[in-house]
């Protein structure tokens, strides 16, 4: 007699879901890395270095831990803690954040698909309250097709990001400079066009549903366009907010992490909405100028109850069995 239960498979392996997270930042990636120079591409390097060099270890002290090396997922975590971080930010600043976010942020709860909060997003936020001047030291991209490359001794001309200078009272938006990289931020934030195609593409390969990304956007967008239509002062305008900053980076590469978001297609719409508006509440009242990464781990620690408020119901099951 067969016991096993029938399991349904989108033949879709783990691996194969991190290449696929993994190529859809690469573009942004290298577009950063181009523009920010040497300095960034020594950060990025030293991130994914570090990320592998802790995740061997800690499969070696704990062979029982999920996941393997070559999955991709240190890889991940790696790369969007980099993207993360200002492109000229020290190299022991991304070593320090790298470890911290698989030490603390992954393996110390198992390994991957066992962690509360997102990795890289919990390392930001420990770096940020740590070493505030070296994760707010934002460097203007040099022209690309001036072949002005950046060396590795030199700091580049200091630039803030155009949620930065909002807060200072100093508006300045260039929207096709935030399309093409050609803005200050992390390299997750330049470059939107690269992200918000990357991000379609996943969603056209299904590694996520539309259900994270559309309600972030929505629930971040409605209330910061209509607070922009009666104080344009209190917020920047719609398309700065969605092109600045890390909103559409935390949208479809960082909300929809499996691992720390809900599972039903209603859960993830209200994580969604709640991430969006955590997002423009920051912006909007908080005196850092961006939160992502902060409405993240917050959504991250509601994850459980969300779940818990919108279990579907079992195959098979009646409404009042299923209550019972």
């Amino acid at each position: 007699m067969n016991l096993r239960a029938p399991h349904a498979h989108e033949g879709i392996t783990i691996p194969t879901l991190m290449f696929k997270v993994n190529l859809a930042l690469l573009p942004a990636a290298l577009l950063g890395i181009l523009q920010f120079g040497v300095p960034a591409l020594f950060l990025t390097l030293t991130c994914l270095i570090t990320a592998l060099l802790c995740e061997s270890a800690c499969h070696r002290l704990n062979p029982q831990a999920a996941g393997r090396l070559n999955d991709g997922s240190a890889l991940l975590t790696a790369l969007l803690l980099a993207m993360s971080l200002p492109p000229h930010a020290p190299l022991w600043l991304g070593a320090l954040g790298t470890g911290f976010a698989i030490l603390f942020g992954k393996q110390i709860y198992g390994g991957l698909g066992q962690n509360l909060f997102n990795p890289a997003m919990l390392a930001r936020v420990v770096l940020l309250i740590a070493f505030p001047v070296e994760m707010t030291h934002w460097i203007s991209p040099s022209d690309l097709f001036a072949g002005h490359w950046y060396g590795l001794n030199i700091d580049g001309i200091s630039g803030a990001t155009t949620l930065g200078l909002h807060k200072e009272g100093k508006e300045q938006f260039d929207l096709m400079a935030h399309l093409t990289g050609l803005s200050s931020g992390s390299l997750g934030e330049t470059a939107s066009i690269l992200l918000l195609l990357g991000g379609l593409w996943l969603m056209q390969q299904q590694v996520f549903t539309w259900h994270v990304p559309v309600a972030t956007l929505m629930c971040c967008l409605l209330p910061g366009s209509l607070l922009w239509w009666f104080d344009a002062t209190a917020i920047p305008n719609p398309l700065a907010q969605l092109t600045s900053g890390g909103l559409l980076l935390g949208a479809f590469f960082i909300a929809t992490d499996p691992v720390t978001s809900p599972t039903s297609a209603k859960g993830k719409l209200w994580f969604g909405a709640g991430l969006g508006l955590l997002v423009f509440v920051i912006r909007a009242f908080g005196n850092f100028p961006e939160g992502v990464a902060f409405a993240v781990l917050i959504m991250n620690a509601a994850t459980p109850l969300i779940d818990n408020f919108t279990r579907q119901t079992i195959y098979g099951s009646t409404v009042a069995e299923e209550k019972a």
